[in-house]
């Protein structure tokens, strides 16, 4: 997620999925839709998509250390997914990859409690966008975006 109106400025914030959100779905979409059992060279996944292959190379290493993919070097290499497609759920993968989809800073997975937490007459109101936004996206599997 980031930041529009410079760094720090709270008033400028939208929730903005970023690049490294985006295509780490559509890297695993990829992988699911052309899974074969075998491994899957990120240079193809990168044609396919129209995707930087230096971007996923950065973004591979995350998904791999926390097991959403499996990967092999060397020639004949590559990446498939770890679990079947129904067992990914967008909302996990855009977590991963952004660490947070909260639409305020005090909803933030990092955040300090507010101290306005008690008397915030919005609080209620971003809390529960909050919920919709990952309840929707956790709703939704790899296997749904392949239909």
């Amino acid at each position: 997620m980031r930041t529009l109106g410079g760094k720090g400025n709270e008033r400028g914030r939208v929730m903005l999925i970023s690049t490294r959100g985006r295509y780490a779905l559509r890297v695993l979409l990829d992988l699911a839709q052309n899974q074969n059992g075998g491994y899957i060279a990120m240079k193809t996944v990168a044609e396919r998509q129209g995707l930087s292959l230096k971007y996923i190379e950065r973004i591979m290493p995350v998904l791999s250390k926390n097991k959403y993919v499996e990967g092999v070097h060397g020639k004949g290499g590559g990446y498939r997914l770890a679990r079947e497609p129904k067992d990914y759920r967008v909302g996990d993968i855009l977590r991963l990859a952004e660490g947070d989809l909260a639409p305020v800073a005090c909803l933030g997975c990092d955040a300090k409690t507010c101290e306005r937490k008690d008397s915030c007459p919005t609080l209620p109101m971003w809390t529960e966008f909050h919920n919709m936004v990952n309840n929707y996206f956790d709703g939704i599997t790899l296997a749904d975006l392949m239909k």
